[in-house]
């Protein structure tokens, strides 16, 4: 069985993180998504999300693409890993070439697991959205 991992904060759910989550799963046998919580996303934004954690965990529990979600509260994908012991973690294209996405690799790769980058949907962001809604 072929366990894969994404994460994300996954606010203001939309076509992107469909998308992202669908693709995850056609390349896995069982697909975990890691949702970063409301602190953790204030952490690093210094701002909370617009939809709170647990609304937005219910709204992935019930994605037919989605076998599990966890709250992620630690930046650390491969922490992530320690735990769970993922073969494949998924991320957007937007991370390719990224300082993250080159350490992740040596330490998946040290464990016989791998980053998969997957296209990124750039039509479409929860960033876009809160614009739009800002100038409405």
């Amino acid at each position: 069985m072929i366990v894969g991992f994404t994460s994300g904060s996954f606010d203001m759910f939309h076509i992107g993180h469909l998308n992202l989550i669908r693709r995850a799963r056609e390349r896995c046998d069982k697909l975990i998504v890691g949702l970063n919580s409301d602190e953790f996303i204030y952490s690093y934004k210094h701002k909370y999300p617009i939809i709170p954690e647990a609304d937005r965990k219910e709204i992935l529990s019930a994605c037919r693409y989605v076998d599990e979600v966890i709250i992620k509260d630690i930046p650390d994908c491969f922490g992530v890993w320690e735990k769970y012991r993922y073969d494949k973690l998924f991320i957007g294209s937007d991370y390719r070439g990224s300082k993250q996405y080159t350490e992740l690799d040596t330490l998946l790769k040290q464990v016989n697991a791998e980053v998969v980058i997957l296209p990124y949907t750039e039509s479409i962001s929860s960033s876009i959205l809160r614009k739009k809604i800002d100038t409405t």
